[in-house]
């Protein structure tokens, strides 16, 4: 039930701000960031070749989208575009929340510029499937133990 807002103008675990029309009330709307996502290639016709998705509250569409940032803009694995560090920033609270592995350079100019950073153990728990080179390759994130990815 923390997905719909338990009182109005405070802020759930995700650090979200529900109001009335996220109240616990016949049609009413719950906070989500629900985000599976299937990415199409052009080169194949259109075809699918990546699926990924992942746990997470507010830092779902986060996750996702670096994952498929690391896929196409940084030509990564699917393991490697899973297993690369998160940030995330979000209005409230206002904080970078970054993960273990961002470098100490970056974290000196986001600080320069005025951000808070907090470091946190870990952002979402994606499960990817991805196709390339006539094979399926899926990956499930190392930062859920047990968690599992299937290609077919």
């Amino acid at each position: 039930m923390d997905d719909f807002s338990i009182k109005p103008g405070s802020p759930n675990i995700y650090g979200l701000i529900g109001g009335d029309i996220n109240s616990i009330q016949p049609e009413k709307r719950m906070l989500s960031s629900m985000t599976p996502t299937i990415v199409l290639s052009p080169e194949d016709g259109f075809q699918p070749f990546l699926v990924t998705g992942s746990p997470g509250g507010s830092r779902i569409i986060t996750t996702v989208l670096q994952v498929i940032l690391n896929v196409i803009d940084y030509k990564m694995s699917i393991a490697e575009a899973t297993a690369a560090p998160r940030i995330h920033h979000q209005w409230y609270p206002d904080e970078i929340r970054i993960e273990k592995g961002i470098s100490v350079d970056t974290l000196k100019i986001l600080k320069s510029m005025g951000h808070k950073i907090e470091r946190k153990w870990a952002m979402g728990s994606t499960q990817s499937i991805m196709y390339k080179d006539g094979h399926y390759h899926g990956f499930s994130d190392p930062r859920k133990p047990g968690a599992l990815t299937k290609g077919y």
